[in-house]
């Protein structure tokens, strides 16, 4: 410690004394919390919304990280290397505006890291930090203990590590040899262990922990699993060890093939996990099932291995060279073969054996085109080449393309190589293109009531492109729940749903004060002449069978609201602000000349900002006005925002530009000014 200046644990863990998990295990029972190992949250997603909810000076000074926000309790969880320093919590508590603040341990360096990435924009942090533990654990060591001197790390001849100086813990006098390397201990020698107070303890074990060390409520979990990635944190009980083991073991397995395949290509390393993390996401925003969104994961997961050629195959790649074709053709099932004994589900195996299938259906093994392909297969190609396109320097373009790149180079190949409804829905996903097509369009609230998940997805990109606000239901009740809280322009249903029928539904919806004149188009695959009869005898606009141009359709919904409604004035947007942040919001405003009002509502204070012609003009917030009215909100993550796009400002408090406004709140910001 006095040579390296480190804290104790980073050098409990530098000499290789004691292993992560099982160092992480025994603060937590310590400070009674729950830990996060530097493998979980290096492969976190955390929202920006989130991340800035602590300023990156405070961060980086007080050594603390936000990785969750629950906005149902108000609560932020953090995780630090000192949970029991109170003072810090409270200022947490005061710089983000949280109601509680809950404290998870996590080892100083990992934290240092997620810093440095999330605040820093540095990609490799926790890459760097990888780096160094595999090549300590690679060192081959002596360690000897003798009496009264304590122990001493002495390197053997062909290693390359640097003398280490001499360190006392209370341990017996003991000598032992330890040659570690990446793939465990050998079994054939004693191992090191690690004296903490009680002695004895060298792990911790099930029936070791008490049950007064429970701690985080479910909700945050759920809420954490829910983000794509593994749960960030583990809870330090026999229950939560047990629940590790069992649900976690199938993800663990995959993360260590991945590693294995791809840690000999450094261009390709942690590729297979962004994919799944990716594909994860395409599949929540469709709203697939549990069961279904597990089978592409996995399939994502497992997707290159025993590909590990001088190609990487992509769909991109395959349909455009023919070595990797070749090569492609030689291999395409050997993820299934090499598995076969664990009997992947019929789903997770199709997924991966068609990936090379193409839309146009000049694709292999089977010459698939357009959905006879997969669902996930679809999917699965279009994240495989996203993530090749923006994490590896030798993918087809010999550079890493930014997300607007990636996402333009996969619109080329729409309709051959890929779906052109999944590609939107990348786009979509990792632009966050919805918000901004709300804020510079004039809206229609529109209800789709279809049990089918990807035909929904597929008619509400169209939709929101064309200027609609979507919401879907998968069944009839829902869909009576959704209308009943009123605010629905349009209606376009199936009349097949799942318990029930889509007229007797459109007949209830009609008895009803707010669905007299609802508007109402039925979008449907049954053709009996009595069921269309009947729809227009209940006022429907349009009666349209499936499959249907989409862009047709969605042109034809529009142009009868319009005619219908005859709306003279621009429609107000709402959201949340974890959608967009402020700050997103405003940019988007300015560059797309808006006039109006941005109305902002955290809790029990409000506020407003006028905007003209793009610039902001006029903003109050609580009892502020002018500039720091504006510099107040854009401290603000947690709360709704809504525009009025009819709003005529009629006084001017601001005269600075909108992007000088910018700049100086996020510098506020940034230095923790009027935290």
């Amino acid at each position: 410690m006095n040579r390296t200046g480190e804290r104790a644990e980073e050098v409990l863990l530098d000499l290789g004394l004691v292993e992560e998990a099982d160092l992480l295990k025994l603060l937590a029972l310590h400070y009674r919390t729950n830990f996060v190992s530097t493998e979980k949250l290096a492969k976190a997603e955390i929202p920006r919304s989130t991340i800035d909810l602590i300023p990156a000076r405070f961060a980086e000074s007080r050594l603390i990280f936000p990785v969750l926000y629950d906005v149902n309790s108000f609560t932020l969880s953090v995780v630090t290397p000192d949970p029991d320093q109170r003072d810090n919590l409270s200022q947490v508590k005061i710089a983000s505006g949280a109601r509680d603040v809950r404290a998870l341990l996590a080892r100083p360096a990992a934290v240092k890291a997620a810093i440095a990435r999330a605040y820093q924009g540095d990609v490799r942090a926790f890459a760097m930090l990888e780096r160094q533990q595999v090549q300590f654990s690679s060192r081959a060591y002596e360690i000897e203990f003798t009496p009264g001197g304590g122990p001493q790390l002495v390197a053997q001849p062909t290693s390359t590590s640097l003398p280490l100086p001499a360190v006392t813990p209370p341990v017996p006098a003991r000598r032992f040899t330890d040659r570690r390397d990446p793939y465990g201990p050998r079994s054939d020698e004693p191992q090191p262990v690690l004296m903490l107070d009680k002695p004895k303890v060298a792990s911790v074990a099930p029936q070791a922990i008490p049950p007064k060390a429970k701690s985080a409520p479910p909700s945050v979990a759920d809420s954490m699993s829910s983000t794509g990635t593994i749960p960030i944190y583990e809870e330090a009980t026999t229950q939560n060890v047990k629940a590790i083991v069992a649900g976690d073991v199938v993800v663990e397995l995959l993360n260590v093939m991945v590693s294995l395949l791809e840690s000999s290509r450094q261009d390709l390393r942690g590729h297979s996990s962004h994919v799944a993390r990716l594909a994860r996401r395409l599949a929540e925003r469709m709203g697939l099932a549990p069961g279904s969104t597990a089978d592409l994961v996995a399939a994502a997961y497992l997707h290159d291995l025993g590909k590990m050629g001088q190609f990487h195959l992509t769909a991109l790649n395959v349909g455009e060279y023919d070595g990797h074709r070749v090569a492609a053709q030689k291999c395409f099932s050997t993820p299934a073969r090499l598995l076969e004994a664990v009997r992947l589900s019929p789903d997770a195996i199709a997924a991966t054996e068609h990936l090379y299938e193409r839309y146009d259906g000049k694709g292999f093994p089977d010459g698939l085109s357009q959905k006879e392909i997969p669902l996930g297969s679809r999917l699965l190609a279009i994240a495989d080449t996203y993530a090749d396109l923006t994490l590896n320097p030798r993918n087809p373009y010999r550079k890493q393309l930014s997300p607007q790149e990636a996402t333009s180079v996969l619109a080329k190949y729409k309709g051959t190589l890929f779906d052109p409804n999944m590609v939107d829905l990348l786009h979509t996903t990792v632009m966050g293109q919805d918000v901004r097509e709300r804020l510079l369009s004039n809206r229609y609230d529109a209800l789709i009531i279809d049990t089918d998940p990807e035909e929904t997805t597929v008619v509400e990109l169209r939709m929101v492109e064309q200027g609609f606000e979507v919401k879907t239901a998968r069944s009839a009740e829902q869909a009576m729940k959704i209308l009943a809280e009123g605010g629905t322009d349009l209606v376009l249903s199936e009349l097949d749903l799942a318990q029930g029928d889509g007229l007797k539904l459109l007949a209830d919806a009609r008895k009803q004060p707010w669905g007299k004149d609802l508007p109402w188009v039925i979008y449907t695959r049954r053709q009996e002449r009595a069921d269309a009869q009947k729809a227009f005898a209940l006022g429907v606009l349009d009666f349209v069978i499936k499959p249907a141009t989409t862009d047709v359709l969605v042109a034809r919904l529009k142009a009868m609201l319009d005619q219908r409604e005859a709306r003279g004035s621009a429609r107000g947007v709402s959201g949340s602000l974890h959608e967009m942040g402020l700050p997103d919001l405003v940019q988007i405003l300015f560059h797309g000349r808006k006039t109006g009002s941005l109305r902002i509502r955290s809790g029990a204070t409000s506020g407003e900002i006028h905007l003209e012609d793009g610039n902001v003009v006029h903003a109050l917030w609580g009892a502020q006005k002018g500039e720091e009215a504006f510099y107040g909100m854009c401290r603000v993550t947690d709360g709704e925002f809504s525009l009025d796009p009819s709003f005529k400002p009629k006084q001017r408090t601001i005269n600075q530009s909108s992007e000088a406004l910018l700049l100086e709140g996020m510098r506020r910001l940034d230095e923790g000014i009027g935290v």
